[in-house]
């Protein structure tokens, strides 16, 4: 949401919101000058808006309750009501953007990332949304002369559907959101639907890509898909420009926030919560412990939300292999399902085949007199969460090690 706002501020629209919470794209927000209320959302502040200024059309996201005093008055007020697909539709339509979709289960924001950075290199007409801080832009923007939308195209809440890119760029697609998608069939049908909306889609990188040092080996085909991408960019402007240029710009690609962000010496942050993403974050992990010669790699992880928790149970068995420890929190609950019983940190550990390398943990004293110890003994720390281990991790002081 904060991105959108971005993008539809410099699109020259006016724009106010509000957000129990201050996310990590709050000082990017004040930066634009965009009213922002964290507080309480019981509708005073959107009827502030409405007075003073009109308000034509309220964006919610998801987790926003039917009940919502918020969106009870937005609905009593005569606004247009909806999620964020519908606004972006409009300013696609409105705009005159071709976007490029990255959709899939994983890497999503790494690929979209990863095209927006080589892009902005290469000077290319575009605009972009990306679903998390970025260290060399604005999470998002427009600029009067993009010919392109960039966007990570999520599939919760079967948002992407309402979509009809001009390139579509699939990373991965493996089953999550069972609140949503009952069942495999009916995650892959929409992805399938998707694809059908897309004039063109990349499932699979060019062939000659070469020479891309970043760290893990998914990490290395994501930006193998997003090269694939900006080729295709450059072709449709007319823009001359060779693999092994793309291939050196990606190389130089200075990360995503919360994806294996870098928050202190030795201490790294990401989003992963599935276990395909885990995976993959491991091995980036391993190869980055070896390189700055950490003695291996220790993992806090709290899952999230109960329901996704009992359908990719099974997936964790060998995902954590090859770390020196494991720390498990209870899981982030999110729109849950009251009738299923919520899992815990045993029995998930007991189902792991290093179980003997994992423990039990909660977020506190405790834990962080355990990962100093480590930290101060040469290794990697890695969290691993979709919920507040995040923010936790970075108000603490970390002690400076020689990594």
């Amino acid at each position: 949401m904060g991105p959108l706002a971005l993008m539809a501020k410099r699109a020259g629209f006016s724009v106010f919101g509000s957000d129990l919470h201050e996310g990590a794209v709050a000082p990017e927000l004040y930066k634009e000058n965009i009213p922002v209320k964290i507080g309480v959302q019981d509708g005073k502040f959107l009827q502030k808006c409405f007075d003073e200024n009109g308000v034509d059309w309220f964006v919610h996201t998801s987790a926003m309750g039917e009940d919502a005093p918020e969106l009870k008055l937005a609905r009593s007020l005569g606004m247009r009501v909806s999620k964020r697909d519908e606004l972006i539709a409009y300013l696609v339509e409105k705009l005159g953007l071709k976007m490029i979709a990255v959709a899939g289960t994983h890497g999503k924001t790494t690929t979209t990332a990863l095209i927006t950075w080589a892009s902005l290199k290469l000077g290319l007409p575009v605009s972009y949304l990306v679903g998390s801080t970025l260290p060399f832009a604005e999470a998002g923007s427009y600029t009067d002369d993009s010919e392109f939308l960039i966007y990570e195209a999520d599939e919760y809440d079967r948002n992407f559907l309402k979509f009809y890119p001009w390139l579509s760029v699939i990373t991965t697609v493996s089953y999550d959101h069972p609140d949503i998608y009952p069942t495999v069939e009916d995650y892959k049908a929409a992805f399938e639907k998707f694809m059908s909306q897309s004039e063109q889609v990349i499932r699979e990188p060019v062939d000659g890509i070469s020479g891309l040092t970043l760290a893990g080996e998914k990490r290395r085909y994501d930006a193998k898909l997003a090269i694939s991408a900006v080729l295709l960019m450059c072709e449709e402007v007319g823009k001359d420009v060779s693999i092994s240029e793309v291939v050196e710009i990606m190389n130089e690609f200075p990360g995503v926030g919360r994806r294996f962000e870098r928050i202190h010496p030795g201490v790294y942050s990401d989003y992963g919560h599935h276990p395909e993403e885990i995976e993959a974050t491991v091995e980036i992990a391993r190869e980055e412990a070896k390189r700055t010669g950490c003695k291996g790699v220790v993992v806090v992880y709290e899952p999230h939300q109960n329901t996704r928790q009992h359908e990719v149970l099974a997936g964790y068995r060998k995902v954590f292999e090859g770390t020196e420890h494991i720390f498990w929190l209870p899981t982030y609950l999110t729109r849950e399902n009251p009738d299923l019983k919520v899992l815990t940190p045993v029995e998930f550990i007991a189902r792991l085949s290093n179980s003997a390398n994992a423990e039990p943990a909660e977020v506190g004293r405790e834990l962080k007199e355990k990962l100093d110890k480590y930290l101060a003994d040469g290794y990697l720390l890695l969290f691993m969460s979709a919920g507040p281990l995040d923010g936790w991790v970075r108000e603490q002081k970390w002690e400076k090690i020689d990594v």
